[in-house]
């Protein structure tokens, strides 16, 4: 573990330090052999997370960073010498807030003097696809804070996070495996079994890419780094997590209706709207397509694939 108090080392500003992303970027600083002085942004040091990484002898701030609380966001980014900053759509389903609070922390890590930059990212779906699927709000309002961040003048780089391996086992996420009266499991999706995603255990593997960010010999300003273990067709993803926990598990291609008619339940209306695009643009272009993956020798070691991820997660609930 490196992380220090020694003022010669960079101190790194980390958004959402005790979440997936901001936790697993911690995790990966600390375990690099370059020393690092690290200031995580929490709203509840109480948690246990937050607790920890005391422990490990990060500095905790507690901050909410809205825009009505704008004075002491900009306090917080003081002295910081990088930043890796996230924004979390699905805490309230609202991308005028979430482009509004992006650009604040930019703003912020711009008037502290930070010379890296490293912003989760979103992929442009609206541009990508011509203006064909406009209702992927949680990508295209990143993707403005992203525009927005290029322009700012900071060396600035993107991280994209790709399909979280978490959603799998979550509770009432649509990759999660329903049980059936026969005692088997189903997973239910409107596209093909052969659609190809990319799948990232976030938690422990996401910081991986952004400690390369920071730790490469030149600092890649401008570019976008996608962010996997692997990419798998669905249809395969279930077939392995059939096989590892020898529970008969089959894909079933569904219709954008009934998929939408599954979901209403629990994302707001217009959310319905952009799962379903999320679906067909899949389909239709990939998610990173474009994008050249980084080489696993670049990286402090291999990022887990699906089987690997699936193999040591505690299934009891699901079976139960």
């Amino acid at each position: 573990m490196t992380i220090t108090q020694a003022p010669s080392a960079p101190l790194v500003a980390v958004v959402g330090a005790t979440g997936r992303q901001g936790g697993s970027v911690i995790k990966a600083l600390a375990d690099s052999e370059k020393p690092y002085r690290i200031r995580g942004f929490t709203r509840d040091a109480t948690k246990p997370a937050a607790k920890e990484l005391v422990k490990l002898g990060v500095e905790i701030v507690v901050i909410s960073l809205v825009i009505e609380n704008k004075d002491n966001v900009y306090k917080a980014f003081a002295g910081a010498d990088a930043a890796f900053l996230v924004t979390n759509y699905v805490e309230h389903f609202d991308a005028d807030r979430e482009i509004a609070e992006g650009k604040l922390l930019i703003d912020a890590v711009k008037a502290s003097g930070a010379m890296r930059v490293i912003w989760s990212g979103g992929e442009p779906a609206s541009q990508i696809s011509g203006g064909k699927y406009v209702h992927l709000y949680h990508w295209d309002s990143k993707a403005l804070v992203t525009q927005y961040g290029r322009a700012s003048g900071i060396p600035f780089v993107e991280v994209q996070a790709a399909h979280y391996a978490q959603n799998g086992p979550a509770p009432r996420m649509t990759l999660r495996p329903s049980k059936q009266d026969d005692g088997s499991f189903l997973v239910c999706w409107p596209m093909k079994p052969t659609t190809v995603i990319p799948v990232l255990d976030v938690v422990h593997d996401y910081g991986l890419f952004v400690r390369q960010v920071l730790e490469a010999p030149v600092f890649p300003n401008g570019s976008t780094v996608a962010a996997y273990g692997e990419k798998i067709a669905l249809g395969d993803m279930v077939a392995q997590f059939a096989e590892i926990t020898g529970k008969k598990c089959v894909f079933q291609q569904i219709s954008i209706e009934e998929f939408q008619s599954e979901v209403r339940a629990f994302v707001p209306p217009h959310f319905v709207l952009a799962m379903a695009d999320v679906s067909q643009y899949l389909e239709e272009y990939g998610h990173m397509a474009g994008h050249t993956p980084t080489s696993p020798e670049l990286l402090a070691r291999r990022p887990r694939t699906w089987a690997e991820f699936a193999k040591i997660q505690d299934w009891s609930s699901l079976f139960a």
